[in-house]
């Protein structure tokens, strides 16, 4: 058998595994030290080897092409290893998928990919550099490895459950299913059927919240997983010797995978080819946003290290490359970050901290009056009213406390309110990634949108040409292309156009018409490649150029570069052609000549010429058109080709001694919603700032078309903002003349931003107009933290790869669902259509907040302040309970419920657009104001009337004053007034149940009030086209229907001690819910005819 031959036992033997390697005879201890990446221990049904020795003269870079091995060869052995491939045991395979157990240093320690020349890793993979993996082969490792996903955690379901069942208020009311149950048995004698029944009633609270809690987070998950599904990450991979475009997801080691620019790297791979500036930003990995460079050589004896590895996860962000498929899913550094982080606990939103923190406030407040009540039986009621309060009755009063205190329903009714929000945001084409970006939303002032496909439509065609002296239009261009004689500059111009680009056709379109054709490529290129298309082809059949090397465009240098082999030319082997395209402004200092139209030479770029050149740039600038310059050059390379030094030498001399032989003018057409975003925005006080890569003159046009720039005078530059600096005042003078009114706008280009001091920024932020020109990835996310830092809150909106780390850094990221993938996976909110669906995204953002609150200044009165003060009444002036544990449930959890859910569907009580932006740091969701209002106000006045229809039912039913009622304490027992116990207990139970009725009744009032924090009814009711509630009528009639079901249906009464309710206090509580209504109306009134009076500095 000859040594040097190469089996491909997958595809030849469908269900033997054949292998041929050479491993090291000389030193069979050093075998400890391989890789077990590749060591899967398969079952091997033949095995056998045979000796031969050879000498080697190898230095330390050659290695032996083992599976296992990179140890230098002197003695080889021949192993021939047979296996059955295909039919994988499970055992095996297990085995196989699950990471090894040993230290993680120690598992990349070992392996040597990186050590290996590009030969020998192919060899050792068994794979073909040309051709890639057969389909076959690619499909057994795929079985053999499982898929290239990265290990989910785990969902500790039990961890979660308890999360629900026992967090938050649930805590606290599983005490009370304890004492319940301890006042039912053994305490109880008999055992009080009622205790029982409210123990079970406050486990189905608990349910319920918990159950709300899982949806919550099951609708929060859909949501993610709707996000994802945005994100198809491709690879495009060789296999069977065709590049076709596959799932990440369905890569196998061995694959050969092409990388470039703006990819994520889908697997671990080893470069074994790149176009010489191919660089990887590891940010995600290491959190340092230093790019690293790439090489085929090893330049690390550390895996992780080594610029030859690119790791799974990382970012291109220049250049392009070809590597090979080495670690995938659990196994590689991503997968083991991974598995290492899957416990790591996610940081609670706003929201989740502002509840938390009422949480605290109401439970500590609880407690404090739990003891009290406690150590006010031990010390006082216990000794000198011993018969008043036993054990029991004074644990259900410490119980009525925490009952009522906790508003049981508004876990229920904030989690509801923030699903429904979020599902009128899809409805409008909007995509939050979670509950922070909602709130967050509200708070927006400043927002930093780029410029392509984000304000503009991103369908860039060229729509001016010329030489530097001389334009031509694009139909002399085409006529001098299909003549006989082609003219010398325009073919060179054409050449330059249709061989430095990276655009292509997608083949099945290419029957269509050129402008119809679908292109593969950005837009930019997209345009070119269909300028240049659409010249007629002459009928002259030229010897194609080979293209040898190229640069990929990227947003630092702002050009590519494409070298080619021209075989209609004479050239010596190290002569190539080059040619280069990009921003003028970059390339023009480093051109020496420039293709005359006029003299049809190559002329000296003298001074004349560049300002001829200048002037055309500011000419075409100022019409919105983006300018390109396309340029070449004969260039001789020293190095072989292929070689990082050829690559090195290339890079190094790309923009020297070009000559310039064409200009380009591209428009890219706005967006038609637009200049109407704009406007709305900045109605709302939310500034809108341009952040572009593209020329100040181009970018300023622009930026006048769709409404940034407003101000009829130029706009100011760094110097005005320089001249301003030593003014300490500049800054609130621009503040001062932004809130008059006055219009002053900026433009500033990104080189400029590195002289800004502090103080410049101060300035600078306090601009209505603003647009940054020729900015970077890193100029862009500096304007970000200078604009955080002085307490805005920014979003940042953008398509494009290189706006990434600046959506990642803003308060809220919004991409675009056309843009790349890794925009979208950086943002925190998707836009799914349309870019105005960004005003509609912060009106909600808005309304949810002011609807969340209306919620809650709706539930306190009744579900809190309402129902201590009857068992502060009952422990403290011994006034029999004017309301039982059970109804205060029945009011948080079913009548307020339904009501505070209404709450949620209500319209914007005036145009929230018109309104500034709410203060993050001063605007909390739950404030004094809130408690003010809630508690002093609207529930001390249902307080007094619920109480007042108590003691008026004792007096008119059981003819007992209220002067009787206090300081009573066991007095109210069997022969007071001349009735039995049983008497007695029957007026107190239906008592409770007219105070119940009555809160019912007066929260109609109360809802009615809090729909409106400023209106009055009359200007806003719930029955007009304009404000129209339907859910408000219904739920009213609900709580009704509740209230109706729980103290007339007799089972409820025997169980739960209700009694049936006097026709009379059913309907004398409607004027008193009037009576509340008409109270805020004055309050409402006063803020609005004194709005800087003290009643609306109090005001909610």
């Amino acid at each position: 058998m000859s040594e040097n031959m190469t089996p491909e036992p997958d595809e030849k033997e469908p269900n033997v595994d054949l292998r041929i390697t050479f491993d090291d005879a000389s030193h069979p201890a050093d075998l400890a030290g391989r890789s077990n990446a590749f060591d899967h221990d398969q079952p091997r049904s033949l095995y056998r080897k045979r000796s031969m020795s050879r000498g080697s003269t190898s230095s330390q870079h050659e290695r032996v092409a083992s599976p296992h091995s990179g140890l230098q060869i002197e003695y080889r052995t021949l192993s021939i290893h047979v296996s059955e491939s295909r039919n994988v045991e499970s055992d095996n395979l297990a085995d196989i998928k699950a990471p090894r157990k040993e230290n993680k240093e120690e598992y990349f320690s070992n392996l040597t990919f990186h050590e290996l020349q590009v030969d020998q890793l192919c060899q050792q993979l068994n794979v073909s550099q040309d051709d890639g993996l057969s389909e076959s082969a690619a499909a057994l490792r795929l079985q053999r490895d499982g898929r290239n996903t990265l290990p989910h955690p785990k969902t500790n379901y039990l961890r979660k459950i308890l999360t629900y069942v026992f967090g938050g208020f649930c805590s606290v009311l599983w005490v009370g299913v304890v004492i319940f149950f301890i006042c039912w048995r053994p305490l109880s004698n008999p055992p009080s059927p009622t205790n029982l029944a409210l123990a079970i009633l406050v486990i189905i609270v608990i349910v319920l919240q918990a159950s709300f809690s899982a949806f919550q987070d099951w609708s929060t998950s859909r949501t993610m997983k709707s996000i994802t599904d945005l994100l198809p990450s491709e690879a495009l991979v060789l296999r069977d010797g065709q590049l076709m475009k596959l799932r990440a997801t369905e890569l196998v080691s061995g694959d050969v995978v092409h990388l470039n620019i703006g990819n994520k790297v889908p697997a671990d791979m080893r470069i074994i080819s790149h176009s010489g500036d191919l660089r990887f930003d590891r940010a995600v990995l290491t959190g340092e946003s230093d790019e690293i460079e790439a090489s085929v050589d090893q330049t690390d004896e550390n895996f992780l290290e080594s610029r030859n590895i690119a790791l799974m996860g990382t970012l291109v962000v220049n250049g392009s490359g070809v590597g090979v498929v080495v670690l995938t899913g659990p196994r590689s550094v991503m997968g083991r970050i991974a598995t290492a982080t899957a416990s790591a606990k996610e940081r609670p939103t706003l929201i989740q901290r502002e509840i938390t923190r009422f949480v605290y406030i109401i439970v500590a407040l609880t407690l404090v009056l739990a003891l009290l009540i406690l150590f006010t039986w031990l010390g006082w009621l216990r000794r000198d009213h011993p018969a008043y309060m036993n054990v029991v009755a004074m644990l259900n009063n410490v119980m009525g406390c925490v009952v009522a205190f906790i508003p049981e329903g508004m876990p229920v009714a904030v989690a509801l309110t923030l699903m429904m929000v979020a599902r009128r945001m899809k409805a409008t084409n909007v995509l939050p990634k979670g509950l922070s970006t909602v709130e967050t939303l509200g708070c927006v002032n400043v927002i930093c949108s780029d410029k392509t496909g984000t304000l503009t439509q991103n369908q860039m065609h060229v729509n001016s040409v010329a030489f530097v002296d001389e334009p031509i239009a694009m139909q002399d261009i085409y006529s001098s292309l299909s003549s006989d004689h082609v003219d010398a500059g325009v073919k060179k111009l054409h050449q330059a156009a249709t061989l430095c680009n990276d655009a292509t056709f997608e083949p099945s379109t290419l029957h269509l018409p050129v402008a119809a054709r679908t292109i593969q490529g950005n837009a930019t290129d997209g345009a070119v490649l269909r300028f240049s298309a659409e010249a007629p082809l002459n009928s002259e059949k030229a010897e194609q150029p080979i293209k040898v090397f190229q640069i990929p465009f990227n947003s630092k240098n702002k050009w590519m570069l494409t070298m080619y082999k021209m075989p209609s030319e004479s050239q010596a082997l190290n002569e190539f052609q080059v040619f280069v395209k990009g921003a003028p402004d970059v390339l023009l200092p480093t051109c020496s000549a420039y293709w005359s139209r006029k003299s049809n030479c190559v002329m000296p770029l003298d001074a004349a010429a560049k300002t001829a050149f200048k002037e055309y740039q500011d000419k075409l600038s100022k019409n919105a058109e983006r300018v390109i310059v396309l340029c070449m050059k004969k260039m001789i390379v020293q190095d072989a080709m292929g070689t990082n030094a050829f690559s090195d030498e290339v890079t190094s001399r790309a923009t020297d001694d070009l000559t310039v032989v064409g200009i380009l003018g591209i428009t890219d057409p706005p967006r038609p919603e637009t200049l109407d975003t704009v406007k709305e925005c900045r109605r709302a006080g939310t500034r809108f700032f341009m952040v572009t890569g593209d020329y100040g003159l181009t970018a300023a046009a622009i930026a006048r078309n769709v409404g940034i720039f407003t101000c009829e005078r130029d706009p100011d530059t760094i110097a005005v903002v320089q001249a301003n600096s030593s003014d300490v005042d500049a800054a609130k003078k621009l503040n001062g003349a932004r809130i008059a009114g006055e219009c002053r706008s900026l433009l500033l280009e990104g080189h400029s931003l590195g002289s800004l001091s502090d103080d410049d920024w101060s300035i600078v932020c306090e601009y209505q107009e603003i647009v940054f020109a020729r900015t970077t990835p890193e100029q862009k996310l500096r304007i970000v933290e200078e604009f955080r830092k002085r307490d805005n809150v920014v979003a940042v909106t953008g398509d494009g790869v290189n706006d990434a780390p600046a959506l990642r850094a803003a308060d809220v990221g919004v991409a675009i669902v056309s843009g790349s993938d890794v925009a979208i996976e950086a943002a925190d909110l998707v836009l799914l259509d349309r870019f105005d669906s960004i005003i509609d995204a912060i009106r909600l953002g808005r309304l949810v907040f002011q609807n969340l609150q209306k919620v809650i200044a709706y539930l306190l009165p009744a579900g809190s302040w309402s129902e201590i003060w009857p068992v502060l009444l009952n422990v403290f002036f011994g006034v029999p309970l004017p309301l039982s544990s059970f109804l205060m449930i029945i009011i948080c959890v079913f009548t307020d419920l339904f009501l505070s859910l209404s709450l949620i569907m209500e319209k914007e009580e005036f145009d929230l657009l018109s309104l500034p932006p709410r203060n993050h740091k001063k605007d909390h969701l739950i404030n004094f104001k809130i408690y003010g209002q809630a508690y002093l106000f609207t529930g001390t006045a249902e307080t007094l009337c619920a109480h007042s229809m108590f003691f008026l039912y004792m007096w008119k039913k059981a003819g007992i004053p209220v002067h009787e009622l206090f300081f009573l304490f066991e007095g109210y027992s069997e022969g007071f007034h001349g009735y039995t116990q049983d008497q007695l207990n029957h007026f107190n139970y239906t008592g409770q149940c007219v105070y119940f009725v009555t809160l019912v009744i007066l929260q109609w009032g109360n809802i009615l009030s809090v729909r409106n924090r400023r209106l009055s009814i009359v200007q806003a009711d719930p029955f007009t086209e304009k404000r129209r509630n339907p859910w408000l009528l219904l739920s009213m009639m609900i709580s009704l229907a509740i209230a109706v079901f729980v103290t007339e249906v007799p089972g409820i009464q025997s169980l739960f001690l209700t009694a049936p309710v006097p026709i009379e206090f059913w309907l004398i509580p409607i004027p008193l819910a009037l009576g509340i209504l008409m109270l805020d109306e004055v309050r409402k009134l006063i803020v609005r005819l004194f709005p800087n009076g003290p009643v609306a500095k109090v005001a909610w």
